[in-house]
């Protein structure tokens, strides 16, 4: 029974967080409609002011250049911990599997472990624990610009988010304690460090995880060009440094679960509060509109990915190795 209900949760939780977020953002909204207005009028007036042609001028390449970095970063760490795979080979299948992650990106990254243990025989343990190295790689990439853009935005931002750099120095702590103890021999016959789903974490050297951070970093340094010129698109003008210090917050805050990236979303009008609606209309449509995009690109690529997942062209059987 307690782990039904724990299940249930999981399920219920982010749709809650959703409810709130949206609640919130639309009594915010509200309270900005002119006078005889319905709220639905006046957001759907917000989106015939957007040039949409010059918008998808520069969402496109930013989609195509997140593609690319996040395939360097999965053939970097598969090619240190499981197998000699080619950048070209592992291209359209991670296009094709943001199909998946519009309804879950775990689900996405899950379809990464079937593709390299049906095609080149790596135990699908050891494929789910690089996934594994890159979703912790993620979190401290994600924690880590957070810090800069607090320290950026330190006045702007609201008060909740100067707790982060305390984050920072208590995640900080514990990667050297959770590298030094799957690195040290002293620790070497505790029985989880064998586990094939830690592989990679035991395996994996300091200047690795810096190395995925660093490769993630023209990503954002990126969007926070790409996501500038759009707010000012949707009337809205943040200059460049100014968008250096509120996106990582925000992007920070895609860690928390739920659909339509409420919380996101609900940010960029807390942030802006003269311009709700526009920020509202701009948080909904960059964060969401981007899986969209990644997952058209991934349509582009799902045939070729389907011919590589189950053609059978003698590559080595899947492996059955045990946890």
């Amino acid at each position: 029974m307690p782990q039904r209900r724990g299940r249930t949760w999981h399920r219920v939780l982010p749709w809650l967080i959703t409810i709130v977020c949206f609640s919130y953002l639309y009594s915010r909204i509200a309270a900005r409609t002119p006078e005889g207005e319905n709220v639905v009028t006046y957001l759907a007036s917000v989106f015939g002011t957007v040039n949409w042609l010059a918008w998808l001028g520069i969402m496109v390449p930013y989609s195509i250049l997140y593609l690319l970095i996040d395939t360097a970063i999965l053939w970097r760490v598969i090619n240190w911990f499981n197998a000699r795979v080619s950048y070209r080979d592992l291209l359209p299948v991670r296009a094709s599997t943001y199909i998946i992650s519009i309804l879950n990106e775990q689900i996405g990254k899950g379809a990464m472990v079937y593709y390299l243990n049906r095609r080149e025989g790596i135990s699908a343990w050891e494929v789910g624990s690089s996934m594994l190295f890159i979703m912790f790689c993620e979190f401290f990439y994600l924690l880590a610009w957070a810090t800069i853009g607090v320290a950026i935005s330190w006045d702007v931002i609201p008060p909740i988010f100067h707790v982060i750099p305390y984050i920072a120095v208590g995640a900080a702590l514990f990667w050297v304690l959770f590298v030094w103890f799957f690195r040290s021999p002293r620790f070497a016959d505790v029985r989880v460090r064998s586990k094939p789903l830690l592989k990679s974490i035991r395996e994996g050297k300091p200047y690795y995880y810096l190395t995925i951070m660093l490769l993630r970093s023209p990503a954002l340094l990126a969007a926070v060009w790409v996501y500038s010129v759009a707010a000012g698109l949707f009337g809205v003008e943040i200059p460049l440094r100014d968008m250096l210090g509120v996106l990582p917050v925000i992007f920070f805050g895609t860690l928390v679960p739920g659909p339509f990236r409420a919380v996101a979303v609900t940010l960029w009008p807390t942030l802006f509060p003269e311009h709700v609606a526009e920020m509202a209309v701009f948080g909904f449509v960059q964060h969401n509109f981007f899986l969209l995009f990644n997952a058209a690109i991934g349509l582009i690529f799902l045939r070729q990915a389907n011919r590589e997942l189950f053609s059978d062209d003698g590559r080595p059987a899947p492996s059955q190795t045990s946890p």
